[in-house]
This record gives structure tokens, sequence and C-alpha cells, in this order.
């Protein structure tokens, strides 16, 4: 299992760094523009994104700031948004390379932000969940650069295990 997060890990950094190589060619208006997304705009998904990683790595890890909202704005700007989701992404890998086998099947139990209730599930579960959300979001990433009539960039997983990074995982 630990190889298999490892990948995501990696992937989720890859896939990050396309996204918003991609969203740096939009003028600020376009970035803030309410497309009818989810989370509105490309600024309000990028964020999204963000501060859910936060709070699952709090949730992970008991450590670093977690927002109390799924909808959260942290950066209202790109570069400021962008170099966080760096470092949250480094965090991420880093965090996956030291996981044992061991903490992987193990348990963890946190508190929801939606409803405040207490849940216990199995880590692994888990962490398939955030990088699920990651795909799935990234996904609407994709459809608002579309929407602009931007070019967006390709996603897939088999093409990031084509890459000099991916190439350990295929």
């Amino acid at each position: 299992m630990k190889q298999h997060f490892m990948m995501f890990a990696a992937y989720n950094q890859w896939a990050n760094g396309r996204i918003y190589g991609a969203v740096a060619e939009l003028d600020e208006e376009e970035f803030n523009r309410d497309v009818g997304a989810f989370f509105g705009s490309m600024m309000g998904t990028l964020n999204h994104l963000l501060a859910t990683d936060r709070i699952w790595m709090k949730r992970f890890t008991g450590e670093g700031d977690a927002p109390a909202k799924l909808d959260a704005i942290l950066h209202r700007a790109l570069p400021g948004l962008k170099l966080a989701r760096e470092a949250e992404d480094r965090r991420i890998v880093d965090w996956v390379g030291g996981l044992t086998e061991k903490a992987l099947s193990g348990r963890f139990s946190y508190m929801t932000v939606s409803d405040m209730r207490t849940v216990s599930q199995r880590l692994a579960p888990a962490l398939g969940h955030v990088f699920n959300h990651q795909t799935h979001h990234r996904g609407q990433a994709h459809a608002i650069l579309t929407i602009l009539g931007r070019t967006s960039v390709s996603l897939d997983l088999a093409l990031f295990q084509r890459t000099d990074e991916g190439r350990a995982y295929a």
C-alpha cells in the first residue's frame, strides 16, 4: 500500500503543478470569474483544494493550520496560492514517504468540519479519499479553463507514469 500512496502523492504534486501552470495564463478577472463550478471560480476551486488538504493533514498528523470552513479563501491572488500549494504538496509527499505499512493499516479519529462529529476510520481509505478528492476538483479546474476558452492540460495518471518523476510507479 505504501508504494501505491507514494505514487498518488507524487502524481498529485505533478498534476497540481500542471494545473497551476495553465492557470498562470489567466488574467485576474478570469481567475476570479464565477463560472458556475461548485466553488464558483478558479480561485475558489483551488482554495478549496488547499483548504481541504490542510484539514486532512491536520487530522492525519495533528500539525499545521486547518481552516474551519471547506470554502475558506486562504489566498486571493495566484502567486501566494501557488506557493502555499507547492508547500502543501511537499508536505504530503514527505508525510506519505514516512508512513509505514502498519500505520497505513491503522485507525485514526477526527472531528468533521461540516457537522462537528467524531469519526474513526482506517488511515488507508481516508488517504485514498484525499487523493480522489484532489482529482475530482482538478477535473473542475480543467473544466473551468475550458469554459474560459483556455487550453487545459492532460492530467492522466498514465501520462504521469511516462514522465521522469512518474516512471518509478509504472
